[in-house]
């Protein structure tokens, strides 16, 4: 096992982990429910030999979907109740999100939902190939200064292992209100095998038929910052 952990890419994470103090309530989602929301083995120390997840064994053979950086949840469980024909994973780093995300799961009380605490890059190692219908990339930290551009998810590093998961033609969606994340978006997103769904300026102007405004979209919109919503098919 030494040897094939050995082998784990290194990874630079550059986010936040963990935020203020959780509450005694958040404390007690995190020891409760979270094991029994796992996907599988994720991580490397428990799956060294990155066999890949048995998706169809933990969704009953639903369609898979996936959101990337869920941030407090809001979308990931509005999803989960309104599409209770599909199973749903949600990866998020920031624990403080996880807490939050927990106690709306046990609110809305649904049971088609998973999740993994930790980097997206480790769960795109154990994802099968063409395993997942539709993914979601909402409001993604946004590295504002040029040199933290690299850091951004539209990179090569990210896309490339998610292009990968995706089945042809399943839907890519992301949303941001910054307009240099929407240059590099449109740049990157296509070169790693999609193809921009728009056509027309409603297209990315107006938010998705089945969307939920998120609290960070609401920050933006107080703001004064423009929403733009894109839409990618990952083609054959």
């Amino acid at each position: 096992m030494s040897n094939q952990l050995s082998q784990r890419p290194h990874r630079n994470f550059y986010g936040r982990l963990k935020g203020k103090a959780l509450k005694p309530s958040q404390k007690a989602y995190l020891s409760e429910d979270l094991t029994a929301l796992s996907p599988g083995a994720v991580d490397w120390h428990t799956n060294p030999e990155r066999v890949p997840l048995d998706l169809a064994g933990l969704f009953d053979n639903r369609p898979v979907w996936l959101e990337i950086g869920f941030g407090g949840g809001e979308h990931l469980v509005h999803q989960a109740k309104s599409n209770p024909d599909i199973g749903i994973i949600g990866a998020e780093p920031y624990i403080n999100g996880v807490a939050m995300l927990l106690g709306k799961i046990r609110k809305a009380g649904v049971e088609n939902l998973a999740v993994h605490p930790g980097d997206a890059r480790d769960l795109f190692d154990v994802l099968p190939e063409a395993s997942i219908s539709r993914a979601f990339l909402l409001y993604p930290d946004p590295w504002p200064k040029k040199r933290h551009h690299r850091r951004r998810f539209v990179t090569p590093e990210h896309l490339e292992p998610l292009a990968r998961a995706l089945k042809p033609g399943s839907v890519f969606r992301v949303a941001t209100d910054i307009p240099d994340y929407v240059r590099q978006t449109m740049e990157e997103v296509p070169r790693a095998g999609f193809e921009w769904l728009a056509e027309g300026p409603k297209d990315w102007r107006e938010p998705w038929g089945d969307w939920i405004s998120t609290r960070y979209e609401q920050k933006a919109l107080r703001e004064c910052r423009t929403p733009h919503y894109l839409t990618f098919r990952r083609k054959d």
